[in-house]
């Protein structure tokens, strides 16, 4: 996306910046401990992440309608596991993912002068991961789990809870996400939103339109 135009207001009226979390600052640079179970299990591919994040049950464990504990015992059944192999498929499901450590470096030269918000679809152990197991909750100054609140985006009730924490309107608050329908459902409700594909790309928008490199 070109820098020009995507705001409506001088830079100054910017004063805050809110992250996606999952395929933003935390990706999946190796799929292949997930394709090893796809081949094993006879599932098509991509099956695995559509099982645990995008079927009914885990769309019900973001909404906070199921805990994570529900969620894998659900996943364990439908892949026919024993308790070893369930735990070895939890290991290696997210055994590729990486933190980016770049952006994360980044956000922390922006938080002196704007407010640094995270909005994730995320299920109930996730305010736990980040505080306690990545300690990335310190990096932020609010945080919007879609578990907790029982929406998740793009319903635009979410992004107005993130704004409220942020203490922001709308127009104020620069939105990052790397699934285009929550990008738009930022926009819906007035927040400028950069679409991530890219890491350097993006560290390259946020500069332009903060001010901040």
């Amino acid at each position: 996306m070109a820098v020009a135009g995507l705001l409506t207001e001088p830079r100054w009226r910017l004063k805050a910046v809110i992250f996606d979390f999952g395929g933003v600052l935390m990706r999946t640079h190796d799929q292949s401990p997930r394709v090893k179970w796809e081949h094993a299990l006879a599932l098509a591919p991509g099956a695995a992440s559509q099982i645990v994040f995008n079927s009914e049950m885990g769309r019900a464990a973001q909404m906070g309608q199921i805990d994570d504990a529900e969620l894998w015992r659900w996943v364990q059944a439908r892949l026919g596991l024993d308790d070893t192999a369930l735990a070895a498929f939890q290991h290696d499901f997210f055994a590729g993912d990486r933190l980016d450590r770049a952006l994360l470096a980044h956000i922390d030269r922006l938080r002196p002068r704007y407010v640094v918000g995270l909005l994730s679809n995320a299920t109930s152990t996730a305010r736990q991961v980040f505080t306690e197991k990545l300690d990335v909750a310190a990096h932020f100054d609010s945080l919007t789990i879609s578990a907790e609140e029982g929406i998740m985006k793009p319903d635009p009730r979410i992004y107005r809870v993130a704004l409220a924490r942020a203490g922001v309107e709308a127009d104020q608050a620069l939105f990052v996400d790397d699934f285009i329908e929550n990008v738009r459902g930022a926009r819906r409700v007035g927040m400028p939103a950069l679409h991530f594909t890219d890491p350097a790309a993006v560290r390259e928008e946020l500069a332009a339109l903060t001010g901040v490199a």
